[in-house]
């Protein structure tokens, strides 16, 4: 689906055709054949286009003439509803400024853009490409600091309800948590060392400009903050998940051991009665109360093992 929109009023008007200055947003469904005429009609690389869907694709920004390229990973829900399976992912959006046209592409309906769309940025101007780019990373790093905070209170939820139960269900949600910050730490590593190396090149041409410098070093802030914190979370999460595994392993042995116990306790009447199961001559034979006899000598015994493995504290 390929849309231009423009602002007017401080109001975001969708557009049939698109003008000078315009913004194209492209999103799903959307073929391959559409792509291949609009990087004809903007006269763009295809390549521009192609490798923005790919999931796989990791930050970074080229040039070709005047054409420019930003690619920027961001989050979003996984839609896999496999239990083990990641709650976020990351995937790239595809940022292209032309001469004429912003143009952004996603393989993915995109939170971000999302909130472009829903007039929920103030102050967003679609002819001014810098601040644009600016606006959307900074919206970028917001997703992945909410992201972040919303895995963070799923695990404490999670942890508390360990602390009674060691079922897998608990153990495999802590898991689908780890798989998501792993995501988030390559993700937020690799749109650093982008912002970085913009910043350098200075890339957007802001260099000039205070205002926008401000804004672009506050942003590169907060995306160090976000990956500090995603990899504060992964600490935590990974001493968490070694400490479980070592109560689990710990009462594991603990149940074993008195399992064993109990075994040895209930073997001392049992090798009584077998005592006196033997077809020979034995103590008490032919006595009248020899059953009561024996059956309390064996309670007896197997209460002095019992007193004897509870004075060792094995019990």
């Amino acid at each position: 689906m390929i849309r231009y929109y423009t602002k007017e009023d401080r109001t975001l008007r969708e557009l049939e055709e698109p003008q000078y200055g315009c913004w194209v947003n492209i999103s799903p469904p959307f073929s391959h054949e559409e792509l291949e005429e609009l990087s004809q009609q903007f006269d763009i690389p295809l390549d521009f286009l192609t490798d923005s869907l790919d999931i796989d694709e990791r930050s970074r920004y080229e040039r070709e003439d005047d054409i420019r390229l930003i690619v920027v990973n961001t989050p979003i829900l996984n839609e896999i509803e496999e239990e083990n399976d990641a709650i976020y992912i990351t995937v790239p959006i595809g940022i292209i400024l032309t001469p004429d046209q912003f143009i952004t592409i996603t393989a993915y309906e995109n939170p971000v853009l999302q909130l472009f769309l829903d007039g929920k940025v103030r102050g967003f101007n679609t002819n001014d490409e810098s601040a644009f780019v600016l606006q959307i990373m900074e919206q970028n790093v917001y997703r992945f600091l909410t992201c972040l905070k919303k895995l963070n209170l799923k695990r404490n939820l999670i942890e508390k309800e360990l602390y009674d139960s060691s079922r897998n269900k608990e153990l495999k949600q802590l898991l689908s948590i780890e798989k998501s910050l792993v995501y988030f730490v390559n993700s937020l590593s690799a749109n650093e060392l982008l912002k970085m190396k913009m910043k350098r090149t200075d890339f957007l041409k802001i260099r000039d400009d205070e205002d926008k410098s401000d804004l672009f070093e506050d942003i590169i802030i907060d995306n160090s903050q976000a990956l500090e914190m995603a990899n504060i979370y992964t600490n935590i999460l990974n001493g968490t998940m070694d400490a479980y595994g070592s109560i689990i392993s710990n009462n594991l042995n603990i149940t074993i051991r008195r399992l064993t116990l109990i075994t040895i306790i209930l073997m001392v009447p049992t090798l009584v009665a077998s005592f006196y199961g033997m077809n020979i001559p034995l103590p008490l034979e032919g006595k009248p109360y020899a059953l009561p006899i024996i059956v309390a000598v064996s309670i007896s015994l197997s209460l002095l093992v019992t007193w004897y493995f509870q004075r060792k504290r094995l019990f």
